[in-house]
């Protein structure tokens, strides 16, 4: 499989910088493969953006090279980077992201791009990422545009407690989806660790939940008749995909009758914990 260029960007679909970036690629590339990863990450929420990469990029080919537009602006304290991780190329500023989007592998490279190479003085973040980027793509290697260097800014994650007597997970909101479904960072494997498989109380705010369900449908009693049965609204706790504890309101429209997020009162870095007997 041939490598892609991934996108992801604070710039959402409003305003004309998306098409800038795509329109500087296509004209430095012949027919370049461009995947969207999102363009909707919260202005400047580098952390949100970790999230999203870092349960995606890996389903990319290897080789491939994601370009991270997320408080990019260039001074002496954000520089431009290319790291190679986990086999592929990330091009960004070095302001804490690829520490968040894996903090158990290091890059096996990082270096400097060198901004006075870039042609037509354009020495914004757009045109040294794209820059960058096409050269990559090209097959070209990260050393003959920049300099290496031995660090990159770290930004710890952040992780679960547990209480002093083992009956307590002490987590926090770490993403809320576009159903306002509230994912944690508690894992499973914490939850069964920790649980021993007794009794608990997810403690949301003054919400209670009782329950951990496999899927979204298992909320729904199938053994009543359609007509008769609820089934949008019902709060429900879950281990996604991911392996995180998520909570979510089955079928909810977060446009009209409001999410997981909304209805919990909810907010990024909210605590959610658990409680066992």
């Amino acid at each position: 499989m041939n490598p892609v260029l991934t996108l992801t960007s604070d710039f959402g679909q409003k305003d004309p910088f998306l098409a800038v970036l795509k329109a500087k690629l296509h004209s430095m590339l012949d027919r370049p493969s461009i995947v969207d990863i999102s363009h909707e990450i919260e202005p400047f929420h580098v952390a949100q953006a970790a999230f999203v990469v870092q349960h995606s990029y890996t389903h990319f080919p290897e080789g491939s090279v994601h370009v991270l537009c997320i408080d990019d602006t260039i001074s002496p304290e954000n520089k431009p980077i290319i790291a190679k991780l986990n086999k592929h190329y990330f091009v960004c500023a070095d302001n804490g992201i690829l520490s968040l989007i894996s903090p158990k592998i290091k890059p096996d490279e990082v270096y400097e791009i060198d901004v006075k190479q870039v042609p037509n003085d354009s020495f914004d973040s757009l045109g040294v990422f794209v820059y960058a980027a096409a050269h990559l793509m090209r097959g070209g290697a990260p050393n003959v545009i920049g300099d290496k260097r031995n660090d990159i800014e770290i930004s710890l994650p952040f992780t679960p407690s547990v209480g002093n007597d083992k009956n307590s997970i002490i987590g926090k909101v770490i993403y809320i989806d576009n159903y306002e479904n509230v994912i944690t960072n508690i894992t499973k494997e914490l939850f069964v660790e920790i649980g021993q498989q007794r009794p608990f109380t997810i403690q949301v705010r003054n919400n209670e939940i009782k329950q951990i369900v496999r899927s979204y449908a298992e909320i729904i009693r199938f053994d009543i008749d359609k007509n008769k049965r609820v089934e949008g609204g019902k709060e429900l706790a879950l281990f996604n995909s991911l392996g995180l504890l998520e909570l979510a309101i089955y079928k909810s429209n977060p446009k009209h009758t409001g999410g997981a997020a909304s209805l919990f009162g909810l907010q990024y870095l909210d605590v959610v914990s658990i409680h066992f007997e």
